[in-house]
């Protein structure tokens, strides 16, 4: 009876768990160019006096999922992301299993991005109307629990808004 008991609580357990991480939306597109999607938000972000900021991850990382549900899911991030950044989402696939080209391709966006790969991931990567990258955002820094810390995430964003760096 005990040996029964023990695999329905591990069932029930493991399939919360499942259920917990498949519930969060994916937000990566794993079809697009990333360096087309980084030009193209680029240009809009130019038109409307904004930066581009690239939350670099995929679909395989928990803890990206994660922070894109957050900041959708409160008010007050959202509002100085809308009115100060083109916030793109931006894959990256480090596994040589994609391909060659796949490979390389992931070996030059860490090049574009100045390897912000190093920091783990999500990594946020803050570029400016020019498309340099002014700011690398280690996300671990953000983190409380198993979610993100509100004033840490809203001192970050608010700390890198054209209007910040440009006083």
């Amino acid at each position: 009876m005990r040996k029964i008991t023990a695999i329905l609580l591990s069932i029930v357990f493991f399939s919360q768990v499942t259920n917990a991480q498949t519930a969060l939306k994916q937000v990566y597109d794993e079809e697009l160019n990333p360096f087309e999607q980084i030009d193209q938000a680029l240009l809009k972000a130019r038109s409307e006096g904004k930066f581009v900021v690239c939350q670099v991850g995929g679909n395989w990382c928990p803890w990206c999922l994660r922070f894109a549900d957050f900041i959708t899911n409160d008010t007050a991030i959202s509002k100085v992301i809308s009115e100060s950044f083109e916030y793109i989402h931006v894959n990256y696939n480090p596994r040589k299993s994609e391909g060659e080209v796949k490979a390389r391709q992931a070996a030059a966006l860490m090049k574009r991005l100045d390897n912000c790969g190093r920091f783990g991931f999500p990594v946020f990567v803050v570029l400016d109307e020019d498309g340099k990258v002014i700011h690398i955002q280690d996300s671990s820094f953000l983190e409380e629990g198993q979610s993100y810390n509100q004033e840490k995430v809203l001192r970050f964003f608010k700390n890198w808004t054209p209007n910040a760096v440009k006083q």
